[in-house]
C-alpha cells in the first residue's frame, strides 16, 4: 500500500469537480490550443474565486426593483493581478472575467535552458501595490525559480498581502516556493510528485505556453 501524501502547509488544493474536469482536459495531449485556452480560463476564474474568498465586504445603500436595502460589496482597492508572462496571460483573463477592476501588472520571466535560473525581461506594475492584494498567477509550478524569483520582485516593489494561483504544481517547486516566501498560500487544481530531467512536471501537462498558443514542436 503506497504511503499517503504528506500535505504541503499553505497549498490549498482546490478539489471542486469542475475543477478537477477541467484539469483533465488541460491534461490531455489532443486537447487543441483553442480549447485548452478556454478551458485555462474557466479553471482560473474557479481557482481565483477560492484564492480572493477571504476579500472584505462593506454594507451599501441600494434599491431594488422592489425595496430600497443595505446590500454587502468588496470593500477597499480591488486586488491587482499579476500574470507571468506569457503562460499567465490566459489565466489572468480568468481572473478579470471574475473581478473586471481589478489591476493587471505584468511580470516577464524566462527560464535559462542551462542553468534554469528565472531571468526578468520586463516588468509594469501599480504605484499602490503594497496596499492591495496581490494575485500572481502562473499554469505551472515545477522548480519554484521562475516563482520564487517572481514573488521575490514583487515584493520588492512593495506588495505585502500576496496570493499564489497556479493551475498545476509539482512537489518539489511547491516545496521550495512554502519554504522561500512562507507568508504567501498558494491555490492550485493539482499536485504531481515529481519532475523530469527537463524540469517538466510529470505526469504534468507539458508546456502550458507553447500548448496555450500554438507554439509546440514536435
Amino acid at each position: 500500500m503506497a504511503e499517503p501524501e504528506i500535505p504541503i502547509a499553505g497549498l490549498t488544493i482546490v478539489a471542486h469537480p469542475l475543477v478537477q474536469h477541467r484539469l483533465t482536459r488541460l491534461r490531455d495531449r489532443r486537447t487543441p490550443p483553442a480549447h485548452f485556452r478556454s478551458e485555462l480560463r474557466a479553471v482560473a476564474s474557479l481557482l481565483g474565486a477560492a484564492a480572493l474568498a477571504d476579500l472584505p465586504l462593506a454594507p451599501i445603500s441600494i434599491d431594488t426593483p422592489v425595496a430600497p436595502m443595505d446590500a454587502p460589496a468588496l470593500a477597499g482597492a480591488p486586488p491587482v493581478l499579476v500574470p507571468v508572462l506569457r503562460a499567465g496571460l490566459a489565466m489572468a483573463d480568468g481572473l478579470l472575467d471574475l473581478l473586471p477592476e481589478a489591476a493587471v501588472a505584468h511580470l516577464g520571466l524566462y527560464r535559462d535552458p542551462v542553468t534554469l535560473a528565472a531571468i526578468e525581461y520586463y516588468f509594469k506594475a501599480p504605484a499602490d501595490i503594497a496596499s492591495r492584494p496581490v494575485v500572481m498567477v502562473d499554469p505551472m509550478l515545477a522548480t519554484g525559480n521562475s516563482a520564487i524569483a517572481a514573488l521575490d520582485r514583487l515584493k520588492a516593489a512593495g506588495a505585502r498581502d500576496l496570493r499564489f494561483v497556479c493551475l498545476l504544481a509539482a512537489r518539489p517547486g511547491a516545496v521550495a516556493v512554502r519554504a522561500a516566501h512562507p507568508d504567501v498560500p498558494i491555490w492550485t487544481a493539482g499536485l504531481d510528485a515529481t519532475l523530469n530531467a527537463n524540469s517538466y512536471i510529470v505526469p504534468g501537462l507539458g508546456d502550458a505556453g507553447d500548448r496555450a498558443f500554438g507554439t509546440e514542436h514536435g
